[in-house]
């Protein structure tokens, strides 16, 4: 059992509103706070919004107390954890955690939901006796729909601290947890993100081949078990806003040798629309957009990235699976250049990023709607001929793979719930 029975949420904009909320929907007593009063009410009115309400249950709001850093900060001190949830900004983290420093009670637990910046940025140069007591808890948007919760200790961070927290999120807020290491976007995004600007640089080439944004989209989705919107259609919902300042971040934070440094950048018909403000759903239109006719009905648009302007959208389907990117087709080929790759991307980055393949594999399940995890889908391409491939083509096979083939084994997985660690030997999920 969790002793967590208190929460204090700093920051109420999506994110924080939407942990506030959870934890009160769970009966917890929750503080949340903001720069000043019209902002924390603002949040507050988000998490018992009509349309889409936060709540299972409207009384539930009454577990939430308000106020605001200037007046109620030492308040803190009351709560079993406290979760920062503030603008992605890590000037205004460090201020916010060296304040959290000052107050906190001494037994609490702390964390940060950040989606990208390192612990060690945020806290660097704070007391070693704090460090114990903090890690990342970053639960994926909207936070009452999303199973995921990355979390992240940082070196100093004790067992007592995560093994606690990692209670609460399972058994009360009933979130499915990832164990991660300190590295920029941890797993989630890290592979998600390579994902998708691997797949924007790989658009341009597929296009001069005649495979349209649609058709791409349709061979990005449901044949290879990916949510519907493919790949533009997630580009749009997320915003080139936010995958531009997502390239930055990359770009500042990756390793020097890291695959995805070639692709941390929009590409120049992407960046055209992003200076040009049309940024995807919010903007009313990215990729896509949906237009009235003169009959008044609606016609979904695609935007032609080559001459600029607006086109109704065609219903593409491909009754292909997962095998696909293993085909020498146009369509084959771009696949394997997206999704292959990403799956090796993804099978080279332990114990990097995480331990062993199944926080990888339930991460890109529970975060990113992923019918399978990368080493699953490996399973199901057969490892042997993925390697085959690899060698074929002259790409350098990953390290898991590697470990595989070394081992004499044929897959990731074995009946029984094992899985292969990076020795080589299955071990018990």
């Amino acid at each position: 059992m969790s002793n967590i029975k208190s929460v204090a949420v700093l920051g109420s904009g999506t994110m924080g509103a939407g942990i506030a909320a959870l934890a009160a929907d769970r009966d917890c007593k929750v503080l949340l706070l903001d720069i000043d009063k019209d902002t924390v009410e603002k949040g507050k009115m988000k998490i018992v919004n009509e349309k889409k309400p936060m709540l299972s249950k409207p009384s539930n709001i009454e577990n939430i107390a308000t106020g605001t850093f200037e007046k109620d900060f030492h308040k803190i001190s009351d709560y079993d954890w406290i979760c920062e949830a503030v603008v992605e900004k890590i000037e205004i983290k460090r201020k916010i955690f060296n304040e959290i420093e000052n107050y906190m009670n001494k037994s609490s637990l702390v964390s940060s939901n950040t989606s990208g910046i390192p612990l060690k940025d945020i806290t660097k140069g704070m007391h070693e006796d704090f460090l114990k007591s903090v890690c990342i808890t970053h639960f994926f948007n909207p936070v009452k729909i999303m199973k995921l919760c990355e979390l992240i200790p940082g070196e100093k961070t004790s067992k007592e601290v995560i093994q606690k927290l990692s209670i609460f999120l399972k058994d009360t807020l009933e979130k499915g947890v990832v164990y991660g290491k300190d590295t920029v976007n941890f797993i989630g995004n890290r592979i998600g993100c390579f994902f998708m600007f691997k797949g924007l640089h790989e658009g341009k080439n597929a296009r001069k081949n005649n495979i349209s944004i649609e058709k791409m989209d349709a061979l990005l989705s449901k044949p290879i078990g990916l949510p519907p919107t493919g790949l533009y259609g997630l580009i749009d919902l997320i915003g080139l806003d936010v995958m531009y300042s997502v390239g930055k971040n990359l770009e500042f934070n990756l390793p020097k040798n890291d695959l995805g440094r070639d692709f941390v950048s929009l590409p120049d018909e992407e960046l055209n629309l992003y200076n040009k403000g049309q940024l995807g759903r919010k903007t009313g239109g990215g990729f896509y957009r949906i237009n009235r006719t003169i009959e008044d009905q609606k016609l979904k648009e695609v935007y032609d990235l080559e001459d600029n302007i607006w086109k109704p959208a065609l219903r593409e389907n491909f009754n292909v699976s997962y095998d696909v990117m293993l085909k020498d087709t146009i369509e084959g080929q771009f696949v394997w250049n997206v999704m292959g790759a990403s799956l090796l991307y993804a099978a080279d980055l332990i114990p990097e990023i995480a331990d062993d393949i199944v926080n990888i594999d339930n991460a890109m399940k529970w975060g990113f709607a992923w019918e399978k995890g990368p080493f699953e889908i490996l399973d199901i391409l057969v490892p042997e001929k993925v390697v085959e491939k690899c060698k074929n083509l002259r790409v350098k096979v990953p390290k898991m793979l590697e470990i595989l083939s070394n081992s004499k084994n044929k897959f990731f997985y074995k009946e029984k719930n094992e899985f292969l660690n990076i020795h080589g030997e299955y071990q018990k999920i």
